[in-house]
């Protein structure tokens, strides 16, 4: 089959799915928000369903080979779940705002068809996370998945528009690009889709803003986390350790770099240790060097591994392997070193910071090789030490004395909306700067009447200029 051939079937196959989206969306048009929700819900269970999330999971790790099955489980119900409790929080159908003393009125309406990369890393917690979204402005959402996780995606894609037929509504509210995918069919969705949302590589963030359609992307990880002489280091040990191991550290959101002050370097190592760390020799940190990356790329075969697996692969011995995650030690920036950048395993590059001015330079200098814009980390007791990285570090998420895997992307101790694509803001080259979340699935029409008249004195405005300045 000739390539024009090929590409002529792959646009037809795209306008099919976009009009079988928009029929969707014209059966539920004029829904209330009663409804709208219980659609929402019914793809909720299809996943958080005990049975559907660990098939989903055991699938997942089968197909992708990365992560583990228990922490796919946990992160199947509890994204799902937490994102349920934002949505059912929130008016996205009909008026969802009435100010008459503003004389406004506001109504949700649909943005369209949404298309959506989603990645081989959470190939079924995150395709129902982003179709959840979709579903709540009234949309339908069509899925782009990562070709290694297609067969994962497309068995959540079939729970959900089950869920959706068994609740009364159109199946094809949400729909997944037939296998296999390949890059043309995936750009041709997001070229005829009404929203494009990438997760995953810069590539496919960077095809969506390229598209010509209005899109949302996400920028990449690569999180740095302080560790001051003020923090419980305990504590910190343990949080370090359940987020960096959460899902093999599949996590965008995982740590990647931990700088410690220099005067409780030692101690803090200690901790990490005990929390379950194996701290590498610094005669085999060249040995993982090089069969951690090949040819400068990551080596998918130890990527996201169980950290038996992972230990094996770098020639590290039995002790290694009984351990949970890795520490290399450098005794110096250096942003040519690829354990500056994200590394998506259990291995943490750890730096002595001289005090907490160094401390936040080191932050500042990580993310300057990957990971501006997403977020950075601090275990302190010290509320202006965090102050001042959320003043000075060009990051959307600073957190504080939390496991930061699980607090990132929402959770049910912080304020942050449950997700999994973390917008970085024009610093990650995105245009959000907050969480995913339903509010990128609507648009807004202003009813406005006139009021009153709002006008102050020019003097009230110009008034302190004029004085310092005078009129010239």
């Amino acid at each position: 089959m000739s390539r024009q051939t090929e590409n002529s079937r792959e646009e037809e196959i795209i306008r099919a799915l976009i009009a079988k989206g928009r029929s969707a969306m014209r059966a539920i048009s004029g829904c209330d928000q009663e409804r709208i929700d219980e659609l929402v819900t019914a793809v909720a269970w299809s996943l958080y369903k005990p049975e559907n999330a660990r098939r989903l999971a055991e699938l997942a790790v089968r197909d992708t080979g990365i992560g583990n099955v228990e922490d796919k489980v946990t992160k199947n119900r509890r994204k799902t779940f937490g994102t349920l409790r934002d949505l059912m929080r929130a008016r996205t159908v009909g008026i969802i705002e009435n100010s008459p003393d503003r004389g406004l009125v506001r109504y949700a309406k649909p943005v369209g068809v949404v298309g959506a990369i989603t990645p081989s890393t959470n190939p079924s917690a995150t395709p129902v996370n982003k179709s959840m979204m979709a579903l709540k402005g009234a949309n339908a959402i069509i899925l782009a998945p990562s070709p290694a996780g297609w067969n994962t995606t497309a068995a959540a894609v079939d729970l959900m528009r089950a869920a959706l037929d068994r609740a009364g509504a159109p199946a094809d509210l949400v729909q997944i690009l037939p296998a296999p995918v390949s890059r043309n069919m995936t750009r041709l969705l997001l070229e005829q889709a009404d929203l494009a949302v990438a997760t995953g590589s810069a590539t496919n963030v960077r095809n969506a803003y390229t598209s010509g359609t209005p899109a949302v992307g996400v920028g990449s990880g690569n999180v740095p986390v302080i560790i001051d002489e003020t923090a419980d280091l305990g504590s910190a040990a343990e949080k370090i350790c359940a987020s960096k191991t959460f899902d093999n550290a599949t996590s965008c959101s995982s740590e990647n770099a931990l700088i410690v002050l220099d005067s409780i370097y030692e101690p803090a190592i200690d901790a990490l240790v005990r929390a379950g760390a194996y701290r590498v020799p610094l005669d085999q940190k060249p040995k993982i060097r090089a069969e951690l990356w090949h040819d400068g790329k990551l080596n998918r075969g130890l990527i996201a591994r169980n950290p038996d697996v992972f230990a094996h692969g770098l020639g590290l011995g039995d002790e290694a392997g009984r351990s949970r995650f890795f520490l290399v030690e450098e005794e110096s920036f250096d942003p040519d070193s690829p354990f500056a950048d994200e590394k998506l395993s259990l291995l943490l590059t750890v730096y002595r910071a001289n005090d907490y001015d160094h401390a936040v330079e080191l932050v500042k200098r990580v993310l300057d090789v990957c990971g501006r814009g997403h977020s950075c980390g601090i275990h302190t007791s010290d509320r202006t030490r965090a102050t001042r990285l959320a003043e000075e570090v060009d990051v959307v998420r600073v957190l504080v004395n939390q496991a930061h895997t699980f607090g990132n992307g929402g959770s049910f101790d912080n304020a942050m909306p449950f997700t999994l694509s973390m917008g970085c803001g024009t610093w990650g080259g995105n245009s959000i700067s907050e969480n995913l979340n339903y509010r990128h699935f609507i648009n807004i029409t202003h009813l406005v009447t006139t009021i009153g008249e709002d006008r102050p004195d020019e003097r009230d405005l110009f008034g302190a200029y004029l004085d310092k300045y005078g009129t010239d």
